[in-house]
């Protein structure tokens, strides 16, 4: 019986407040290792084109659970020089390429543009979000160590909603609703954010859905839902602190708002040896922890893992999340592990 009463309540959610008064963009446990899927003025960060994919299986084991899967890819317009002397092209075999002597000879990049693209799938029961992303972003220095970067994303999300997976318990309640198949609906959609960023720390804000929009599900015989999207706010903030020379340790928050919601934040932390393996937690407001690790294979290649478990109720009928995601470094032709800039 509360395996019914929570699927109910999780339909009747999407179908008659999810436009307007919940979260609309899915969650993510990993977006430490890709700020870019929260923050366009993250495109052309580094040095290298950065592609990460990523699928998430949340709540496993309730049906009709969100499963989200998205590709980033992003990088500079114009690669340039500012770090031809990265240590991690030549590895002495001992030392740690991203020491404290690495983070001492920091300097910020020179002024650049970047771009970005953005493919996401984020299904949900009878509900579907399809969206597509292009991203701009430039970075411009305020000092030798720190830089400054605004971006803007532009792009379309198609909404969908089957109506043949909608389930009212043997009662049809309108005739039209076994008429009805595959119901879209296409909006526009704009993203903007800034990133504050030198060897030590980042700071970052955005802003997603910046124009309210009105949605409806009809296919001219069922009329099905209508609602709202909303603006999302997210915060960001990380400090980075060495360990000694082969540790690094990297904690960050995450704050989110949509109106009218009360604030939600997470808190993160990732602990790195050396530039090759890298272990994490987070810990979501009101919602569960997390448990991350990953490694860099080579100077091409990247792996991360998260497994999330929630401390609501739904911890009693699913069997927490997971998150995969695996990264590409593109044209990394000074050979770098790991990130500069994002760490």
């Amino acid at each position: 019986m509360r395996r019914v009463v929570i699927i109910a309540g999780i339909l009747l959610g999407m179908l008659h407040s999810l436009p307007s008064a919940a979260q609309q963009r899915p969650y993510y446990t990993q977006y430490i290792l890709n700020n870019f899927i929260i923050n366009p003025a993250v495109a052309g960060i580094e040095n290298y084109w950065d592609v990460k994919a990523s699928h998430r299986a949340q709540w496993v084991g309730l049906p009709d659970a969100p499963v989200t899967t998205y590709l980033t890819i992003h990088g500079p317009l114009r690669k340039s020089d500012f770090d031809r002397n990265t240590a991690t092209t030549v590895r002495a075999r001992g030392s740690n390429p991203r020491g404290e002597a690495y983070w001492k000879d920091y300097t910020a990049p020179e002024p650049h543009h970047g771009v970005g693209f953005t493919v996401l799938n984020d299904q949900t029961g009878p509900l579907n979000r399809f969206a597509a992303y292009g991203s701009y972003a430039y970075h411009l220095p305020l000092s030798a160590r720190t830089t400054l970067s605004a971006g803007v994303s532009v792009g379309i999300t198609n909404l969908s909603l089957d109506a043949t997976k909608l389930n009212f318990g043997g009662t049809v309640l309108d005739p039209a609703v076994a008429n009805s198949t595959l119901i879209n609906t296409i909006k526009p959609d704009i993203s903007a954010g800034l990133w504050l960023y030198s060897n030590k720390y980042f700071v970052g804000l955005s802003v997603q859905q910046i124009v309210p929009q009105q949605v409806a599900f009809s296919d001219n015989t069922v009329y099905l839902q209508r609602g709202k999207l909303i603006p999302h706010i997210f915060a960001s903030a990380g400090y980075r602190m060495q360990l000694g020379d082969d540790f690094s340790l990297l904690p960050s928050v995450l704050v989110r708002y949509i109106s009218p919601l009360p604030l939600g934040f997470d808190v993160n932390t990732k602990l790195q040896y050396q530039d090759l393996l890298w272990f994490g937690a987070s810990y979501r407001y009101q919602d569960g922890f997390a448990a991350m690790a990953g490694m860099n294979i080579n100077r091409s290649i990247n792996i991360g893992y998260s497994y999330d478990l929630q401390t609501s109720s739904l911890n009693t009928v699913s069997r927490g999340t997971h998150e995969i995601m695996i990264g590409f470094l593109l044209g990394n032709r000074y050979g770098d592990w790991c990130p500069r800039n994002l760490w």
